[in-house]
């Protein structure tokens, strides 16, 4: 009957998408491999999903697929999470507007990666069982560190599927012609899919199948762009230089002053390292040695799709700024300037076209949606996890929970995480979103990493330090992002920012680490010499692995 009832639940989505697609082809005259590939895959990842779904019957095997992914799978797929259409529209954009200062922003994405596989992917594979507050709360209290981890991973998350939503809308708009509200509505419901029905099984093939096509799209433009300057650096940003002025291969006209820059790295680097939908894919793999190959793997599959990004950027740059076939020519005629249809993020999508046709365009279009849906699908199983997991499980029932029930809540959470995304996602159409994507960094690095890396690292942690200076690093974090220039500035109106920085992660970060050292260190209490005592019994497991294949609650 469960079978009967999924399959029926798949087919209508199937038949709402192909619908929705439909009534967008009569009002605009769309490429058609695009509509074609778009269905293809969206018939693909429900056919992942249902595949997933009669092998998904435990709890293990809804957070973790069981642990049976290979450290190459899971690479692929951690990969798949992070290469976000941010990633892949957003650098690209960012490179064509300011050309060499784009790479700031490809380094910082990638720099947090060594972080993680040199100190955090082993033990926390070796100490966690779903996610990343069984960690935090080893050897402490487990009521007060998992509510501050899960809400951290909350707002993360949250924050994050915000700004996936709004781009997702806007997006598919502009390629399929459907209207926001629907687009929105279409990638919540098929993530809710995903995740409510495969679990992480399904999440981790659609992503998988996502990074496969994304690198293999990518790859395609960046040798075909080389291509047409012999595969010459030089030429192509000779080229780059004739057509925007050597301006072009400056830096300093995205950051350009030492706080700012420090501070955006720290967000980058640690932030990487503290998001919780990254940091539970270690636990779907068998052992601590297949999760450093995983972030091995997962760290050469995002390094060269990001050295991509910066092919594309300068592709666009000498292929699409001066062609009118893709520019905007009325606000052209406003500014002066060269700006191109639907925005500088549409560089990548433009570009696809000038080396390819239509069929490559409809290629990556759909490539761009699969984007969207995998790393939504992976932030909302985090979310739904910190929710059944940290907060029902372990401190409401305090670990008296079976499996299945466990399973229950969980799926209940990943639709009431669709419902709130759908909903922020249309409210938050006309706004200003930059934020939301610098404040979820923020918190992750402010709020998740300082805790994580000093539990299993510092041994005169105690509750109450993690508890107070991790929540000074959060409440930090949101406070600048709000009294900083872009939500101060550029959405309250106000003349002046209070805060000037762009960037809070130097400050906030700062703030979290010597909060949970001051607060840890003047903690005198009989718990807290228990919880310091623990420590290298814990300390043994992180590094050895011993007796990692039971649950981390004691």
């Amino acid at each position: 009957m469960n079978r009967i009832f999924t399959f029926l639940i798949l087919g209508a989505i199937a038949v709402f998408a192909s619908g929705a697609i439909e009534g967008a082809v009569e009002k605009q005259a769309l490429n058609m491999s695009a509509i074609v590939m778009f269905v293809i895959f969206v018939g693909a990842t429900l056919g992942i999903t249902y595949w997933a779904a009669k092998r998904t019957k435990s709890a293990k095997d809804f957070y973790t697929a069981g642990g049976g992914i290979t450290g190459f799978q899971n690479g692929m797929a951690i990969a798949g999470d992070y290469m976000s259409a941010a990633s892949f529209l957003g650098i690209s954009g960012l490179v064509y507007l300011k050309g060499y200062d784009g790479l700031i922003y490809s380094i910082g994405f990638l720099v947090g990666w060594p972080i993680i596989l040199f100190m955090i992917a082993e033990p926390l594979r070796n100490l966690g069982k779903y996610t990343f507050a069984d960690v935090a709360a080893y050897r402490l209290r487990q009521g007060p560190i998992r509510t501050l981890a899960a809400s951290g991973s909350i707002a993360t998350v949250v924050l994050y599927l915000i700004a996936q939503m709004v781009g997702s809308g806007k997006l598919i708009q502009l390629l399929f012609g459907l209207q926001y509200e629907v687009a929105v509505i279409l990638v919540g419901v098929l993530m809710v899919l995903y995740v409510t029905f495969g679990g992480m099984l399904a999440t981790t093939w659609v992503q998988i199948v996502k990074a496969f096509l994304l690198l293999s799209g990518a790859t395609f433009m960046a040798v075909a762009v080389m291509a047409h300057y012999n595969f010459s650096f030089g030429s192509l940003f000779a080229a780059a230089v004739d057509v925007k002025g050597i301006e072009v291969m400056s830096p300093g006209g995205l950051v350009s002053d030492p706080i700012s820059a420090i501070s955006l790295a720290i967000a980058l680097m640690f932030g990487t390292a503290g998001l919780p939908h990254i940091l539970m894919r270690f636990f779907t793999v068998g052992d601590a040695k297949e999760a450093r190959k995983s972030v091995f793997y997962a760290t050469g599959f995002i390094g060269y799709f990001y050295i991509l990004t910066f092919i594309i950027g300068f592709g666009a740059i000498v292929m699409v700024f001066q062609n009118p076939q893709y520019l905007d020519l009325a606000k052209q005629a406003v500014s002066g300037g060269s700006p191109i249809l639907g925005g500088n993020n549409m560089a990548a999508i433009h570009l696809s076209h000038a080396v390819g046709g239509d069929f490559f365009l409809g290629f990556i279009s759909a490539v761009a949606f699969a984007t969207i849906l995998a790393v939504v699908s992976g932030l909302t199983l985090a979310g739904a996890s910190a929710i059944s997991h940290d907060l029902y499980a372990s401190v409401i029932k305090r670990g008296n929970v079976d499996g299945v029930k466990e399973m229950q809540v969980s799926k209940i959470a990943t639709v009431a995480l669709g419902v709130v995304a759908i909903i922020m996602g249309i409210m938050f159409e006309k706004q200003n979103i930059a934020f939301v994507v610098g404040l979820a960094f923020a918190i992750a690095a402010s709020a998740n990493f300082p805790i994580l890396f000093l539990s299993m690292y510092w041994k005169k942690l105690t509750t109450r330090g993690a508890v107070i200076g991790g929540s000074i690093g959060l409440a930090t974090a949101v406070m600048l992002v709000i009294l900083g220039p872009i939500v101060w500035v550029q959405i309250l109106g106000n003349a002046e920012a209070i805060f000037p920085y762009k960037y809070p992660a130097l400050f906030s970060v700062t703030a979290a680490f010597i909060g949970i050292w001051f607060f840890s260190i003047t903690d005198s209490s009989h718990d807290a010499e228990k919880e310091r005592e623990a420590f290298e019994a814990q300390y043994i497991r992180s590094q050895t692995g011993i007796g990692s294949e039971g649950a981390s609650e004691h």
